[in-house]
């Protein structure tokens, strides 16, 4: 049915335009009726089937026009940033209205001559009342919304359509002809350029743990050292920085979960140097308490994250022996715990006649991570100092001293030796001794004691730390921490019986009715030696005296009273600095009368500055060159004993 105007009655104007697909969208238009009525009150004729789009518009009223609401789509922002190069202007507005675009025709025919320009020729114009538009001219809003009547024809009962097919075809040929519209007005005298291809959804993010099991191989912690951090974290409150630098972690940068942290980046876990501070600064001189000072707060926090460290101490009477242990793996590095303490500190008396030997056979026992930062002597009294070799950097210059106690000075037996040095901004004092033997010459080692800490003048070149709490008479009050350790002689005052039914009825760790009768403990108590020192709780049996390569205690005729005559003492400057973690023994070494004695310890690091004489690395290197390849030498020995072993066979004969 149709109305005078020679308009369908029921016909609907469907044209789908699409902002990012290119689809064409549906208009619908109003009722034929209430248009016609509005355009019999013109003057125009009703248009004909065949009249041009152009002539067309020409006919469409005014008031059609005022009421023909378009309204614009404005494109949204893509959900997430895409990952793709800097685009220039060009490329820019190309994008945008490439996202009309819906065939797969050429675009860059810059004269157009497709056969869409026909199709337009001969589309019907139906007067919409309500559309969507793209935002571009009036010309190309009006263009696009015409159609071929074939598409429109519908039954109004329901009946098929007859032309859907041919209405996408249309809109296919409208859609190119606006592109080539766009590229004419946008892109006027030059090339267009193509988008780039995007992926339909946006990509997934990307794991931080980006490592290779097979490639990042640097730094590799063994296997079972993997729980380094929760044990050392757990027993000793410190984590070594050189493991784990937390401050790597967090910002973004890639690191491998397989190496307990170690490599976090694929640059190196060394804090980061400017070139100008290099060119400025002198470690060797200047006051640098701030950032980027060598003994400063920042670079104590990257290697003590905790400002705490393990300091192994360890005494032995060696008898002077000439023969030493096979084995110092059970001395050095005993099992509980697991892991290596920062600085080692050995005090011998009575050395064996080669003390380079005994010093070889330390580096060696050590390993490569640890290197010589000091040996000294006085006469048969020996003191090493072993620290690891990232650490010496921070080490002031080493000082030593010694005194002697006996009468006759050339006989160097009995006495003292004390090394000094700052750490970081800490000043340690370690002293051996010998003191003067005897069941009942209490009264010559605490005079012993009294000349020690008199005439051992250290510090000499190193400034006191804290001049204030200084004393010119006692030389362990110029010094942060102080370690005194070595054969002090002092006895149990209980009979030989009595001591072994003790040692009968707990023969294991409880010693305490032992610990009543120790006359250093009850001269501790009095202050008469040692002021201000402490000593950690003892659970291990007295070291003094056994049967050479035996357990038992002296069978001689003279029946020695066992005593605990080696011994670790310990002071601080400040409360809670330094912290016992073990006392005990080493029974298994059995080559002298007397049974080596260690301590570990926690102790509190403080940053220091940089004005103080430096060590600048100085080390023992050709020791440190004999140990590892002795070392070497013994591993390969050992597994060409393995693997002699392996391929021997023994033949009987019958």
């Amino acid at each position: 049915m149709s109305t005078p105007n020679g308009f369908p009655q029921h016909s609907r104007l469907c044209l789908t335009r699409s902002m990012e697909g290119g689809a064409v969208q549906d208009l619908q238009a109003k009722k034929a009726g209430k248009a016609a009525k509005k355009e019999a009150g013109g003057d125009g004729a009703p248009p004909k089937i065949g009249t041009p789009i152009s002539e067309t518009l020409k006919l469409l009223p005014e008031e059609l026009k005022a009421n023909m609401k378009i309204k614009s789509i404005t494109p949204r922002p893509p959900r997430k940033p895409r990952l793709e190069r800097a685009a220039s202007l060009d490329e820019k507005s190309w994008r945008k209205w490439r996202r009309f675009r819906t065939s797969q025709e050429s675009l860059t025919d810059p004269n157009e001559t497709s056969s869409s320009n026909g199709s337009l020729q001969e589309a019907s114009p139906s007067p919409p009342t309500r559309g969507r538009a793209s935002p571009c001219n009036p010309c190309c809003q009006q263009d696009s919304l015409h159609s071929s009547p074939d598409a429109l024809e519908a039954s109004p009962g329901g009946k098929s359509r007859a032309g859907t097919s041919d209405l996408g075809k249309r809109a296919s040929e409208i859609s190119s002809a606006f592109g080539g519209l766009l590229r004419g007005k946008g892109f006027a005298g030059g090339k267009p350029r193509l988008s780039q291809i995007m992926p339909a959804r946006p990509l997934p993010p990307m794991e931080l743990n980006a490592a290779s099991h097979s490639l990042r191989t640097a730094n590799r912690i063994d296997s079972d050292c993997l729980d380094y951090r929760h044990y050392s974290q757990h027993k000793f409150g410190r984590v070594s920085s050189s493991l784990s630098d937390s401050r790597l972690q967090g910002n973004g940068t890639l690191y491998d979960n397989c190496s307990t942290d170690s490599m976090k980046s694929t640059f190196s876990v060394l804090t980061p140097i400017r070139a100008k501070d290099v060119r400025s600064r002198s470690y060797l001189e200047g006051s640098l308490l701030a950032s980027g000072a060598l003994m400063g707060a920042e670079e104590l926090s990257r290697y003590f994250p905790n400002r705490n460290m393990g300091i192994f101490v360890a005494t032995w009477n060696m008898q002077g022996q000439k023969e030493l242990p096979v084995n110092l793996d059970d001395f050095l590095l005993p099992t509980d715990p697991d892991f290596a303490q920062d600085m080692y500190v050995i005090g011998v008396q009575e050395g064996c006649p080669d003390r380079r030997e005994w010093e070889i056979r330390l580096q060696e026992t050590l390993g490569p991570h640890y290197v010589l930062l000091h040996s000294a002597a006085h006469g048969v009294l020996y003191m090493s100092v072993f620290i690891r070799r990232d650490l010496i950097w921070f080490c002031s210059e080493v000082e030593y001293a010694t005194v002697t106690t006996r009468i006759v000075s050339q006989i160097k037996t009995k006495g003292a030796l004390g090394i000094s040095f700052t750490f970081f901004g800490t000043s340690f004092l370690f002293i051996t001794s010998h003191f003067t033997s005897g069941d009942s010459k209490v009264n010559e080692r605490k005079l012993d004691y009294n000349k020690t800490i008199q005439a051992l003048t250290l510090p000499k070149n190193v400034p006191d730390t804290n001049p204030y709490r200084s004393s010119s008479s006692d030389v362990t009050t110029r010094f942060d921490e102080v370690f005194w350790f070595g054969d002090f002689n002092f006895r149990l005052n209980k009979d030989r019986e009595t001591v072994d039914s003790i040692l009968n009825q707990n023969p294991d760790t409880d010693v305490s009715k032992l610990l009543v009768y120790d006359q250093l403990t009850s001269e501790m108590s009095r202050g008469s030696i040692f002021k201000g020192f402490q000593e950690a709780a003892i659970h291990f049996r007295p070291s003094y005296k056994f049967d050479i390569g035996k357990d038992s205690y002296d069978t001689t005729s003279k029946q020695r009273t066992p005593s605990y005559t080696d011994r670790v003492v310990f002071r601080s400057r400040y409360k809670d600095d330094i912290q016992a973690v073990k006392y005990s023994s080493c029974p298994v070494i059995k080559t002298s009368d007397h049974r080596p004695v260690f301590a570990l310890f926690r102790v509190k690091v403080r940053p220091g500055r940089d004005n103080i004489p430096l060590a600048a690395g100085l080390f023992d290197r050709d020791l440190y060159l004999i140990g590892i390849r002795r070392r070497a030498t013994r591993e390969l020995l050992k597994r060409r004993e393995q693997k002699d072993q392996r391929s021997s066979s023994i033949c009987s004969i019958s």
